[in-house]
């Protein structure tokens, strides 16, 4: 039987993606990028995109929705800003439809502490639903020197071969 699996991810500084564009080459899986539709610039990212994280705001985002019923195994990472998820992960949670019965694997990118980040997403993930099987905190000095993305990696392919 072969797994479908769903990575979806958003990112700002290209960090979160270059992750999950790894898990993808190591464990497969659709690559789902979500994207503010008003971008944010070096000038409003953290001003602006940290208030919004720090209040639990969300952006208005394409894709709009995300059905994942087609997936077997549903892979989430966001950057964290704040010290809590990216506006942009708070809409995709909420975007998020056919989650009931499936597994989960998230993680974080961040400059040294992911905070609340990976608290958000497994709420988010078990409110419907699904069971978050697997997380990760990537600091940036994890991700240059790649060992922590490639147990990451490890967790996603554990996760979608269950004993």
């Amino acid at each position: 039987m072969t797994v479908k699996t769903c990575i979806i991810y958003h990112s700002y500084s290209g960090i979160t993606r270059g992750v999950a564009e790894q898990i993808s080459a190591a464990c497969g899986g659709e690559l789902i990028e979500v994207k503010p539709r008003k971008n944010y610039n070096k000038l409003t990212v953290y001003p602006f995109g940290g208030i919004r994280a720090m209040r639990g705001e969300r952006d208005p985002i394409d894709p709009e929705t995300l059905d994942v019923s087609g997936c077997d195994l549903i892979v989430i990472g966001s950057p964290v800003w704040a010290f809590k998820t990216t506006p942009v992960i708070n809409a995709a949670l909420a975007a998020l439809d056919g989650c009931a019965g499936k597994r989960a694997v998230i993680f974080a990118t961040c400059g040294s502490q992911a905070g609340e980040t990976l608290d958000i997403m497994r709420k988010a993930l078990e409110e419907k639903g699904a069971t978050v099987v697997g997380e990760s905190v990537l600091t940036r000095k994890d991700v240059n020197d790649g060992a922590k993305v490639t147990e990451l990696a490890g967790l996603v392919k554990a996760a979608g071969n269950p004993a």
